[in-house]
């Protein structure tokens, strides 16, 4: 992806996927603009950017202003947003209008990512996937752990994965936790953290799967795991973490894999063919 000598914008939320964007971005000649939010987004993220804003989360009409006015043609989404109770958002006119079309269709994170993706580009937008300017951090197929996984942790896998392709129709989270082909619990509106803890409270020696939505629009959203998602599954017991390859993106990898390795715990890429 060619982008030296282009504006490009940057949603931000939390976390450091945004940084490295950012960073990979000026790198190859581009210049930054970001746009983040009240709650969400780390301030000194501006460090990173040709020019920064904040801004409360339902202030579309300032947030096509800001990149509109720096001639941006090319926007993507990185980062992290915690789900706030719907009383939090004071929407603006032109997110109001967006909420109203959202309600007229089918609701979802993914729902909710494509409109927002169609009404970006609506304004003359082109909406990309932020992984594209870090290919880095697509997590690959196979074993990435000195410990594999065992004959019993794929047939979790096995029994779990086509019951989460289920639920991800319904637009209904990207994480499993399964304990001897057992559903233990799955990731609604709380995040994949939260999943996690609440399966690993339940019971030990349980399977993490992390997967893709079907259909899921990958510009706007992307399973993700990393070192927290690793400390999370050491500090409850779990066995292994199976993930989709080339569609989840992993960061901190080699510190992440260390500390796996460390508890012996097996983390895999998944592939059609494994399953």
């Amino acid at each position: 992806m060619d982008i030296k000598n282009t504006n490009i914008g940057i949603i931000a939320g939390a976390g450091q996927f945004p940084a490295l964007v950012a960073r990979t971005a000026k790198a190859a000649g581009a210049k930054v603009f970001i746009c983040g939010f009240t709650g969400h987004t780390e301030e000194q993220l501006a460090q990173e950017a040709d020019d920064f804003t904040i801004i409360n989360i339902g202030q579309l009409g300032k947030l096509l202003k800001f990149f509109h006015g720096h001639k941006v043609k090319q926007l993507c989404l990185a980062g992290a947003i915690k789900k706030p109770n719907i009383l939090d958002i004071k929407p603006d006119l032109r997110a109001t209008k967006l909420f109203f079309k959202l309600t007229k269709n089918k609701q979802g994170d993914d729902a909710l990512l494509r409109t927002i993706a169609a009404e970006l580009q609506s304004e003359g937008f082109e909406v990309v996937q932020a992984a594209n300017l870090v290919p880095g951090l697509h997590a690959p197929a196979g074993v990435l752990t000195k410990t594999a996984p065992s004959q019993e942790h794929w047939e979790s896998i096995r029994y779990g994965w086509p019951i989460g392709k289920s639920l991800g129709a319904y637009d209904i989270g990207q994480c499993l936790v399964v304990y001897k082909k057992m559903v233990v619990a799955v990731e609604a509106m709380e995040g994949t953290d939260a999943t996690l803890e609440r399966g690993g409270s339940l019971s030990k020696d349980c399977i993490a799967i992390k997967m893709s939505k079907p259909g899921q629009d990958s510009r706007t959203d992307l399973p993700a795991i990393g070192l927290n998602t690793v400390n999370i599954l050491a500090g409850h017991g779990y066995l292994c973490l199976a993930y989709e390859a080339g569609k989840t993106l992993f960061f901190d990898r080699d510190e992440a894999v260390k500390l796996a390795d460390k508890h012996g715990i097996a983390i895999v890429g998944v592939e059609e063919k494994d399953l």
